[in-house]
């Protein structure tokens, strides 16, 4: 099949051009610059310089690549992430999973041909923190965000919507999980691992808050597999195994060789962090990938963090 895939040279797109091209799928990634289109002829796709947010050009690039498939990857993450303005640090990306996502899904029908949309999403505080510890894709998102995360919780509720009722194709959204692994900012060079190296990631209050993650690997395993199987709806791309930020953020410091991170109470949460990082923390809901494997016939090769982590 042709996959048209945005966002191709990010962390998630540049493990999953490769797998489709292995797969025997003709792929065309996008860019925003020319700087990275040898990076994508390289893995054995044809590069694509569009902007995402210009309706215009989305409209014509689909109309000349003629995918069967289109993949949305595009985000706007690699600046420095101020979780004491999350919507602010957002905002780009909030417009990418809004008007980028409208754009393709205008373009696709105006194009026709394209029988399949793969986008992205997320999963971790976008869910109730009410009820049980592991949420699945039938249960609410958060009626009451955290302050400074309503913009972005909305482009998401946007995103979901806009891509389960797209018309006449199949629309498949996969909430990913935290990400680590290569080219994510739990990687080497990345933000939070440098944060957790100097021990200014730290836990706060009891840590209760319950966080999905996923290898940046498994993650564009599942979405590959997420271009030919699956109904169309909603699917949780995140390991098997839960845990509490007082778990597992500890054991990352463990596998950095990294002093333990320190233990700060809650009001000092929210005067470091803010209250969108402290709610997280402490309230966070996890997430289960039971729908994924059975449908997808997608499994993550690093079933736990505990064993992802020895990789980094």
């Amino acid at each position: 099949m042709k996959v048209l895939v945005t966002g191709a040279t990010g962390a998630l797109g540049s493990q999953l051009v490769p797998l489709l091209v292995s797969a025997g799928h003709t792929v065309v990634g996008t860019t925003t610059g020319e700087a990275k289109a040898a990076r994508l002829r390289e893995a054995g796709a044809e590069p694509l310089v569009l902007d995402v947010l210009d309706a215009g050009a989305v409209r014509a690039a689909v109309e000349r690549v003629r995918p069967e498939v289109i993949v949305h990857q595009a985000t706007a993450l690699s600046g420095k992430l101020d979780l004491r303005k999350f919507d602010e640090s957002f905002a780009r990306t909030n417009r990418l999973r809004t008007e980028g996502t409208d754009n393709l899904i205008a373009a696709a029908a105006a194009a026709g041909g394209v029988r399949r949309l793969v986008v992205q999403s997320f999963t971790g505080w976008t869910y109730e923190r009410t009820g049980g510890p592991v949420k699945t894709e039938d249960d609410p998102f958060d009626p009451s965000p955290a302050p400074g995360s309503e913009r972005s919780l909305a482009a998401i509720r946007h995103l979901e919507q806009a891509v389960t009722s797209a018309p006449g194709m199949e629309g498949l959204v996969l909430r990913y999980g935290g990400f680590y692994g290569p080219g994510t900012s739990v990687g080497e060079g990345g933000e939070q691992v440098d944060m957790v190296r100097k021990r200014r990631f730290p836990v706060v209050g009891d840590g209760g808050g319950v966080w999905s993650l996923i290898h940046i690997a498994d993650a564009a395993a599942a979405t590959a597999a997420a271009v030919d199987r699956g109904a169309p709806g909603v699917y949780n791309i995140v390991d098997d195994e839960p845990a509490r930020v007082a778990e597992w953020l500890p054991a990352l410091a463990r596998a950095l060789g990294a002093k333990p991170p320190r233990r700060v109470p809650v009001w000092v949460g929210r005067l470091a962090a803010g209250a969108f990082a402290t709610t997280w923390m402490t309230q966070g809901r996890g997430a289960s990938n039971a729908k994924a494997k059975r449908e997808l016939g997608w499994k993550p090769r690093y079933a736990s963090w505990r064993e992802g982590f020895k990789t980094l």
